[in-house]
Protein backbone atom coordinates (compact mmCIF):
# COMPACT_ATOMS: atom_id res chain seq x y z
CA UNK A 1 0.00 0.00 0.00
CA UNK A 2 1.19 3.48 -0.86
CA UNK A 3 0.20 6.84 0.59
CA UNK A 4 1.19 10.46 0.06
CA UNK A 5 0.36 13.62 1.96
CA UNK A 6 1.60 17.14 1.18
CA UNK A 7 1.77 18.98 4.49
CA UNK A 8 0.13 22.38 3.98
CA UNK A 9 2.96 24.88 4.03
CA UNK A 10 5.39 22.00 4.50
CA UNK A 11 6.85 19.00 2.75
CA UNK A 12 5.68 15.81 1.04
CA UNK A 13 5.40 12.68 3.19
CA UNK A 14 5.38 9.29 1.41
CA UNK A 15 4.82 5.87 3.00
CA UNK A 16 4.79 2.31 1.72
CA UNK A 17 3.58 -0.59 3.80
CA UNK A 18 2.10 -4.07 3.80
CA UNK A 19 -0.63 -5.62 5.92
CA UNK A 20 0.05 -8.98 7.55
CA UNK A 21 -2.47 -10.65 9.85
CA UNK A 22 -4.14 -7.33 10.59
CA UNK A 23 -0.89 -5.53 11.40
CA UNK A 24 1.35 -3.10 9.55
CA UNK A 25 4.54 -4.64 8.15
CA UNK A 26 7.38 -3.57 5.88
CA UNK A 27 6.79 0.09 6.72
CA UNK A 28 8.98 2.60 4.87
CA UNK A 29 8.98 6.40 5.22
CA UNK A 30 10.27 8.85 2.60
CA UNK A 31 9.75 12.41 1.41
CA UNK A 32 11.41 15.77 0.75
CA UNK A 33 11.37 16.75 4.42
CA UNK A 34 14.37 17.31 6.72
CA UNK A 35 15.14 15.30 9.84
CA UNK A 36 17.94 15.17 12.37
CA UNK A 37 19.45 12.79 13.31
CA UNK A 38 19.22 10.32 10.41
CA UNK A 39 18.54 7.56 12.92
CA UNK A 40 15.09 9.01 13.52
CA UNK A 41 13.79 7.42 10.30
CA UNK A 42 14.60 3.76 11.14
CA UNK A 43 13.32 4.40 14.69
CA UNK A 44 9.98 5.58 13.29
CA UNK A 45 9.79 2.65 10.86
CA UNK A 46 10.51 0.11 13.62
CA UNK A 47 7.85 1.65 15.87
CA UNK A 48 5.15 1.55 13.20
CA UNK A 49 5.83 -2.03 12.15
CA UNK A 50 3.52 -4.32 14.07
CA UNK A 51 0.84 -1.74 14.87
CA UNK A 52 -2.76 -2.77 14.13
CA UNK A 53 -3.99 -1.65 10.72
CA UNK A 54 -7.04 -0.12 12.42
CA UNK A 55 -4.96 2.07 14.75
CA UNK A 56 -6.35 5.60 14.64
CA UNK A 57 -4.30 8.65 13.71
CA UNK A 58 -3.86 9.74 17.32
CA UNK A 59 -2.40 6.34 18.30
CA UNK A 60 -0.09 6.33 15.31
CA UNK A 61 1.16 9.86 16.01
CA UNK A 62 1.73 9.12 19.69
CA UNK A 63 3.70 5.94 18.88
CA UNK A 64 5.85 7.81 16.35
CA UNK A 65 6.53 10.67 18.74
CA UNK A 66 7.52 8.29 21.55
CA UNK A 67 9.95 6.50 19.21
CA UNK A 68 11.92 9.62 18.27
CA UNK A 69 15.48 9.86 19.64
CA UNK A 70 16.07 12.55 22.23
CA UNK A 71 16.56 15.91 20.58
CA UNK A 72 15.24 14.78 17.19
CA UNK A 73 14.08 17.59 14.91
CA UNK A 74 11.47 17.15 12.15
CA UNK A 75 11.33 20.00 9.64
CA UNK A 76 8.44 20.31 7.18
CA UNK A 77 6.45 17.45 8.69
CA UNK A 78 5.37 15.97 12.02
CA UNK A 79 4.30 12.69 13.65
CA UNK A 80 0.71 13.74 12.92
CA UNK A 81 1.54 14.15 9.21
CA UNK A 82 3.08 10.68 9.11
CA UNK A 83 -0.01 9.27 10.83
CA UNK A 84 -2.29 10.93 8.28
CA UNK A 85 -0.22 9.49 5.44
CA UNK A 86 -0.41 5.99 6.95
CA UNK A 87 -4.18 6.23 7.29
CA UNK A 88 -4.42 7.40 3.66
CA UNK A 89 -2.33 4.43 2.51
CA UNK A 90 -4.46 1.97 4.45
CA UNK A 91 -7.67 3.56 3.12
CA UNK A 92 -6.31 3.55 -0.44
CA UNK A 93 -6.84 7.31 -0.68
CA UNK A 94 -6.53 9.14 -3.97
CA UNK A 95 -4.83 12.41 -4.96
CA UNK A 96 -5.86 15.35 -7.15
CA UNK A 97 -3.80 13.98 -10.04
CA UNK A 98 -5.71 10.67 -10.01
CA UNK A 99 -8.77 12.29 -11.58
CA UNK A 100 -9.82 14.00 -14.78
CA UNK A 101 -11.30 17.22 -13.43
CA UNK A 102 -14.04 19.25 -15.07
CA UNK A 103 -14.24 23.06 -14.97
CA UNK A 104 -17.61 24.81 -14.78
CA UNK A 105 -17.63 28.61 -15.12
CA UNK A 106 -20.98 30.14 -14.32
CA UNK A 107 -23.56 30.81 -15.52
CA UNK A 108 -24.61 33.72 -13.31
CA UNK A 109 -27.17 32.30 -10.90
CA UNK A 110 -29.53 33.66 -8.28
CA UNK A 111 -28.50 32.95 -4.67
CA UNK A 112 -31.08 30.18 -4.15
CA UNK A 113 -29.93 28.50 -7.36
CA UNK A 114 -26.32 28.60 -6.16
CA UNK A 115 -27.27 26.69 -3.00
CA UNK A 116 -29.15 24.08 -5.00
CA UNK A 117 -26.43 23.61 -7.63
CA UNK A 118 -23.92 22.90 -4.87
CA UNK A 119 -26.08 20.06 -3.60
CA UNK A 120 -26.84 18.72 -7.08
CA UNK A 121 -23.22 18.62 -8.27
CA UNK A 122 -22.09 17.04 -5.00
CA UNK A 123 -24.66 14.29 -5.44
CA UNK A 124 -23.80 13.82 -9.12
CA UNK A 125 -20.12 13.34 -8.32
CA UNK A 126 -20.92 11.06 -5.40
CA UNK A 127 -23.12 8.87 -7.61
CA UNK A 128 -20.52 8.78 -10.38
CA UNK A 129 -22.65 10.58 -12.97
CA UNK A 130 -20.22 13.49 -13.13
CA UNK A 131 -16.45 13.58 -12.77
CA UNK A 132 -14.74 15.61 -10.04
CA UNK A 133 -15.47 19.25 -10.74
CA UNK A 134 -14.18 22.74 -9.99
CA UNK A 135 -16.98 25.31 -10.28
CA UNK A 136 -16.29 29.04 -10.32
CA UNK A 137 -19.47 30.82 -9.24
CA UNK A 138 -20.96 33.85 -10.95
CA UNK A 139 -23.57 35.80 -8.99
CA UNK A 140 -26.61 37.53 -10.49
CA UNK A 141 -27.51 39.49 -7.34
CA UNK A 142 -26.26 40.33 -3.81
CA UNK A 143 -26.69 37.76 -1.05
CA UNK A 144 -25.96 36.80 2.50
CA UNK A 145 -25.26 33.07 2.68
CA UNK A 146 -25.46 31.70 6.21
CA UNK A 147 -24.07 28.39 7.39
CA UNK A 148 -26.24 25.35 7.91
CA UNK A 149 -26.29 25.75 11.70
CA UNK A 150 -26.39 29.54 12.06
CA UNK A 151 -29.29 31.55 13.46
CA UNK A 152 -30.84 33.94 10.94
CA UNK A 153 -31.65 36.68 13.42
CA UNK A 154 -28.30 36.42 15.17
CA UNK A 155 -26.29 36.69 11.95
CA UNK A 156 -28.25 39.08 9.73
CA UNK A 157 -29.87 42.48 10.16
CA UNK A 158 -32.88 41.59 8.05
CA UNK A 159 -34.04 45.18 7.76
CA UNK A 160 -30.76 46.36 6.30
CA UNK A 161 -30.47 43.28 4.13
CA UNK A 162 -33.83 44.11 2.54
CA UNK A 163 -32.96 47.81 2.32
CA UNK A 164 -29.81 47.13 0.33
CA UNK A 165 -31.20 44.26 -1.76
CA UNK A 166 -29.39 41.32 -0.16
CA UNK A 167 -31.25 38.01 -0.33
CA UNK A 168 -30.65 35.76 2.69
CA UNK A 169 -30.14 32.06 1.93
CA UNK A 170 -28.86 29.02 3.84
CA UNK A 171 -26.28 26.58 2.44
CA UNK A 172 -25.83 22.88 3.24
CA UNK A 173 -22.38 23.26 4.81
CA UNK A 174 -21.52 24.69 8.22
CA UNK A 175 -19.36 27.71 8.97
CA UNK A 176 -20.00 31.41 9.02
CA UNK A 177 -21.93 33.95 6.98
CA UNK A 178 -20.81 34.99 3.49
CA UNK A 179 -21.37 38.59 2.38
CA UNK A 180 -21.76 38.61 -1.41
CA UNK A 181 -21.69 41.53 -3.80
CA UNK A 182 -21.47 39.98 -7.29
CA UNK A 183 -18.32 41.71 -8.55
CA UNK A 184 -16.64 41.89 -5.15
CA UNK A 185 -16.34 38.20 -4.33
CA UNK A 186 -14.53 35.21 -5.81
CA UNK A 187 -16.33 31.98 -4.98
CA UNK A 188 -15.55 28.42 -6.04
CA UNK A 189 -16.58 24.88 -5.14
CA UNK A 190 -14.75 21.58 -5.39
CA UNK A 191 -16.90 18.46 -5.80
CA UNK A 192 -14.80 15.33 -5.32
CA UNK A 193 -15.11 11.66 -4.41
CA UNK A 194 -14.67 11.08 -0.70
CA UNK A 195 -11.57 8.98 -1.48
CA UNK A 196 -9.68 12.23 -2.05
CA UNK A 197 -9.78 12.98 1.69
CA UNK A 198 -9.71 9.42 3.04
CA UNK A 199 -7.62 9.10 6.17
CA UNK A 200 -7.80 12.82 6.92
CA UNK A 201 -9.52 14.59 9.76
CA UNK A 202 -11.81 17.46 8.82
CA UNK A 203 -9.06 19.88 9.90
CA UNK A 204 -6.45 18.16 7.73
CA UNK A 205 -8.78 18.04 4.74
CA UNK A 206 -9.46 21.79 4.87
CA UNK A 207 -5.76 22.53 4.59
CA UNK A 208 -5.24 19.85 1.94
CA UNK A 209 -8.07 21.05 -0.30
CA UNK A 210 -7.01 24.71 0.02
CA UNK A 211 -3.31 24.15 -0.69
CA UNK A 212 -3.56 24.76 -4.44
CA UNK A 213 -5.23 28.15 -3.97
CA UNK A 214 -2.56 29.14 -1.43
CA UNK A 215 0.02 28.37 -4.11
CA UNK A 216 -1.94 30.42 -6.66
CA UNK A 217 -2.11 33.44 -4.35
CA UNK A 218 1.59 33.21 -3.62
CA UNK A 219 2.15 33.23 -7.37
CA UNK A 220 0.38 36.60 -7.37
CA UNK A 221 2.86 37.94 -4.85
CA UNK A 222 0.61 37.52 -1.81
CA UNK A 223 2.12 36.01 1.32
CA UNK A 224 -0.92 33.74 1.70
CA UNK A 225 -1.20 31.15 4.45
CA UNK A 226 -3.76 28.69 5.73
CA UNK A 227 -5.11 29.57 9.18
CA UNK A 228 -6.92 26.71 10.97
CA UNK A 229 -9.69 25.82 10.84
CA UNK A 230 -10.90 27.35 7.61
CA UNK A 231 -9.32 30.74 6.83
CA UNK A 232 -7.04 31.88 4.02
CA UNK A 233 -5.06 34.89 5.21
CA UNK A 234 -2.10 37.19 4.63
CA UNK A 235 -0.18 39.42 7.04
CA UNK A 236 -2.53 42.24 6.01
CA UNK A 237 -5.68 40.34 7.04
CA UNK A 238 -8.14 37.62 6.16
CA UNK A 239 -8.61 36.92 2.45
CA UNK A 240 -11.30 34.27 2.58
CA UNK A 241 -12.86 31.31 4.28
CA UNK A 242 -13.86 27.75 3.44
CA UNK A 243 -16.72 25.44 4.36
CA UNK A 244 -17.15 21.74 3.76
CA UNK A 245 -19.81 19.04 3.65
CA UNK A 246 -19.35 15.30 3.28
CA UNK A 247 -22.37 13.66 1.71
CA UNK A 248 -23.64 10.15 2.21
CA UNK A 249 -23.54 9.65 -1.55
CA UNK A 250 -19.75 9.43 -1.34
CA UNK A 251 -18.71 12.99 -2.18
CA UNK A 252 -17.03 15.87 -0.42
CA UNK A 253 -18.14 19.44 -1.13
CA UNK A 254 -15.54 22.10 -0.35
CA UNK A 255 -16.32 25.72 -1.19
CA UNK A 256 -14.43 28.95 -0.61
CA UNK A 257 -15.24 32.64 -0.78
CA UNK A 258 -12.49 35.22 -1.13
CA UNK A 259 -12.92 38.98 -0.97
CA UNK A 260 -11.88 40.66 -4.20
CA UNK A 261 -13.24 44.06 -3.21
CA UNK A 262 -15.49 44.86 -0.30
CA UNK A 263 -17.75 47.56 1.06
CA UNK A 264 -16.80 47.09 4.70
CA UNK A 265 -19.28 49.66 5.96
CA UNK A 266 -22.14 47.99 4.11
CA UNK A 267 -21.11 44.55 5.39
CA UNK A 268 -21.14 45.87 8.96
CA UNK A 269 -24.69 47.12 8.44
CA UNK A 270 -26.01 43.87 6.98
CA UNK A 271 -24.18 41.30 9.13
CA UNK A 272 -24.44 41.14 12.90
CA UNK A 273 -20.83 40.31 13.73
CA UNK A 274 -20.70 40.40 17.51
CA UNK A 275 -17.91 41.37 19.83
CA UNK A 276 -17.49 37.79 21.01
CA UNK A 277 -16.52 36.60 17.51
CA UNK A 278 -13.92 39.37 17.22
CA UNK A 279 -12.70 39.23 20.83
CA UNK A 280 -9.74 36.97 20.04
CA UNK A 281 -8.76 38.85 16.86
CA UNK A 282 -7.38 41.98 18.51
CA UNK A 283 -9.44 44.23 16.24
CA UNK A 284 -12.47 46.44 16.62
CA UNK A 285 -14.40 45.69 13.43
CA UNK A 286 -15.00 42.96 10.87
CA UNK A 287 -14.06 45.30 8.02
CA UNK A 288 -10.54 45.72 9.40
CA UNK A 289 -10.18 41.95 9.64
CA UNK A 290 -10.52 41.44 5.86
CA UNK A 291 -7.97 42.45 3.22
CA UNK A 292 -9.37 42.16 -0.32
CA UNK A 293 -7.38 40.77 -3.25
CA UNK A 294 -7.86 43.93 -5.32
CA UNK A 295 -5.85 46.00 -2.87
CA UNK A 296 -3.12 43.36 -2.66
CA UNK A 297 -2.67 42.66 -6.37
CA UNK A 298 -4.05 45.53 -8.42
CA UNK A 299 -5.44 42.90 -10.81
CA UNK A 300 -8.99 42.64 -12.07
CA UNK A 301 -11.31 40.01 -10.65
CA UNK A 302 -11.26 38.10 -13.96
CA UNK A 303 -7.46 38.13 -14.07
CA UNK A 304 -7.25 36.63 -10.58
CA UNK A 305 -9.81 33.96 -11.45
CA UNK A 306 -7.80 33.01 -14.54
CA UNK A 307 -4.65 32.69 -12.45
CA UNK A 308 -6.47 30.47 -9.96
CA UNK A 309 -7.76 28.21 -12.74
CA UNK A 310 -4.31 28.06 -14.36
CA UNK A 311 -2.73 26.93 -11.08
CA UNK A 312 -5.34 24.22 -10.59
CA UNK A 313 -4.97 23.11 -14.20
CA UNK A 314 -1.19 22.88 -13.88
CA UNK A 315 -1.61 20.31 -11.09
CA UNK A 316 -4.46 18.29 -12.59
CA UNK A 317 -6.10 17.20 -15.81
CA UNK A 318 -8.71 19.94 -16.28
CA UNK A 319 -11.20 20.28 -19.15
CA UNK A 320 -14.00 22.78 -19.75
CA UNK A 321 -17.50 21.60 -18.90
CA UNK A 322 -20.91 23.09 -18.16
CA UNK A 323 -24.02 22.43 -16.13
CA UNK A 324 -26.31 20.02 -17.95
CA UNK A 325 -29.99 20.63 -18.55
CA UNK A 326 -30.78 17.80 -16.14
CA UNK A 327 -28.57 19.31 -13.42
CA UNK A 328 -30.17 22.72 -13.83
CA UNK A 329 -33.66 21.20 -13.74
CA UNK A 330 -32.86 19.28 -10.56
CA UNK A 331 -31.43 22.43 -8.99
CA UNK A 332 -34.56 24.39 -9.81
CA UNK A 333 -36.67 21.68 -8.24
CA UNK A 334 -34.56 21.85 -5.09
CA UNK A 335 -35.06 25.60 -4.96
CA UNK A 336 -38.81 25.02 -4.76
CA UNK A 337 -38.75 21.93 -2.58
CA UNK A 338 -36.05 22.94 -0.10
CA UNK A 339 -33.94 26.06 -0.31
CA UNK A 340 -36.74 28.64 -0.69
CA UNK A 341 -38.92 27.17 2.05
CA UNK A 342 -39.26 28.74 5.50
CA UNK A 343 -38.58 25.31 6.99
CA UNK A 344 -35.05 25.40 5.51
CA UNK A 345 -34.15 29.07 5.93
CA UNK A 346 -35.61 29.26 9.45
CA UNK A 347 -34.39 25.87 10.64
CA UNK A 348 -32.40 27.92 13.16
CA UNK A 349 -34.50 31.11 13.52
Amino acid sequence: MHGEFKVPGGKLVVVDLDSTDGRISGFRLAGDFFVEPDEAIPAIEAAVDGLPVDADAATLARTIRDALPDGAVLLGFSPEAIATTIRRALAKATSFADYDWQLVRGPALEPLQQMAVDQVLSEEVGEGRRGPTLRVWQWSSPAVVIGSFQSVKNEVDLGNAEKYGFEVVRRISGGGAMFIEPESAITYSLYAPIDLVQGMSFADSYAFLDDWVIQALRGLGIDATYQPLNDIASPAGKIGGAAQKRLGSGAVLHHVIMAYDMDGARMAEVLRIGREKLSDKGIASAAKRVDPLKSQTGLSRDEIIERLIATFGAQTSLTESALTDAELARAQALVSEKFSTPEWLQRVP
